[in-house]
């Protein structure tokens, strides 16, 4: 999203999401703002500074799906599965999430064009 705070108040006003977290990540050009429904997450997502791949997706492709979020129990099973199976992956070693837990993204290439998170529960 461009404006985050635009967006936020639309997703709460409109679809009756709730707020939740809300962190700056100065170090991955990116501020992030999470919208609950009983369920249902939604990371809202806001690059910081210009040269951040939030910033970059902006600018190719205009605000919209970034990426898809799936949770897992064994985030490191999981990777060596996916990689067994030839599935590219951007990380093959979990880092910090927004929210503390531990990520690692599959690259577009392998999922139909589509970035995926894998996240550990």
């Amino acid at each position: 999203m461009p404006d985050l705070e635009e967006a936020a108040r639309l997703y709460e006003t409109s679809l009756g999401m709730s707020r939740g977290l809300h962190r700056v990540l100065p170090e991955r050009g990116v501020e992030v703002q999470f919208m609950h429904l009983p369920g249902s997450t939604i990371e809202l997502l806001a690059p910081v500074g210009e040269n951040s791949t939030v910033a970059r997706f902006l600018e190719r492709r205009g605000a919209g799906l970034h990426h898809l979020s799936y949770e897992v129990q064994d985030i490191e099973g999981t990777l060596a599965a996916l990689a067994a199976r030839g599935v590219e992956l951007i990380d093959a070693s979990p880092r910090p999430g927004a929210e503390g837990k531990r990520v690692a993204f599959l690259h577009p290439r392998s999922a139909g064009g589509v970035l995926i998170e894998i996240q550990e529960a």
